[in-house]
C-alpha cells in the first residue's frame, strides 16, 4: 500500500509544483502598493491655479483578478470664495508592463499616461509620466500618513522647466 501512495504523490507533485512556480518565481507587480485599496474621502483638497478647494471620494479596488488596481473619483471644486465652482468624475488603471508600474488617467477632457512610478513598500508612491519634448511631465504622488491616511499631491514640470509646480494637494481618509 505505501508504494502505491507514494507513487500517486509523485504523480502529483509536479502539478502541485507547477501551480506554485509562477507565484514563486515572479514577485507581485502590485506589491507595496496595497494600501491604497479602498474607500476614500476628502474634504481639505487645495487647488493652486484658482485658489479654490476641493472635496471628492475615492474607491480603489484590485480588478483583473489582483493584477490591476483601478480607481474610480467624483471630485467637487469650490472657488476661492467657497461657492460650487463644477465637478467631475475620474478613473485610473494601475497596472504592471515589462517589470514597470504604470498608470492611465483620463477625467473624460485630458489623459495622462504614466510612464513608470517610484515605490516605498508600504508607504508612498509616485507616479511620474514620460519626459517628452514639448509636453510638460506629470507627477501623482501618494503618501500613507498613517492606516486611515493619505496625502496626495498633483503637479507638472513644464516644457524645458525642471522645477515641479504644484496643481492641488489633499488629504483622503479612508472609511470602512
Amino acid at each position: 500500500m505505501k508504494p502505491l501512495a507514494l507513487a500517486f504523490a509523485l504523480l502529483l507533485a509536479p502539478a502541485a509544483l507547477a501551480r506554485q512556480a509562477p507565484q514563486d518565481a515572479a514577485k507581485d507587480p502590485l506589491a507595496g502598493i496595497e494600501f491604497l485599496v479602498g474607500h476614500w474621502t476628502s474634504d481639505d483638497g487645495k487647488v493652486a491655479d484658482t485658489g479654490g478647494t476641493s472635496k471628492g471620494s475615492s474607491d480603489i479596488t484590485p480588478e483583473a483578478n489582483g493584477h490591476a488596481l483601478l480607481r474610480r473619483d467624483h471630485t467637487d471644486l469650490f472657488d476661492a470664495q467657497g461657492k460650487p465652482a463644477g465637478g467631475f468624475e475620474q478613473i485610473m488603471l494601475i497596472y504592471p508592463e515589462n517589470g514597470t508600474l504604470h498608470a492611465d488617467y483620463t477625467d473624460g477632457q485630458h489623459v495622462i499616461h504614466y510612464a513608470g512610478a517610484t515605490v516605498v513598500p508600504g508607504k508612498s508612491v509616485v507616479f511620474s509620466s514620460a519626459a517628452n519634448a514639448g509636453a510638460p511631465v506629470f507627477r501623482l504622488s501618494y503618501a500613507l500618513q498613517d492606516a486611515r491616511t493619505l496625502s496626495i499631491g498633483f503637479g507638472m514640470i513644464p516644457p524645458g522647466q525642471t522645477e515641479l509646480r504644484e496643481i492641488a494637494r489633499g488629504t483622503a481618509r479612508k472609511t470602512p
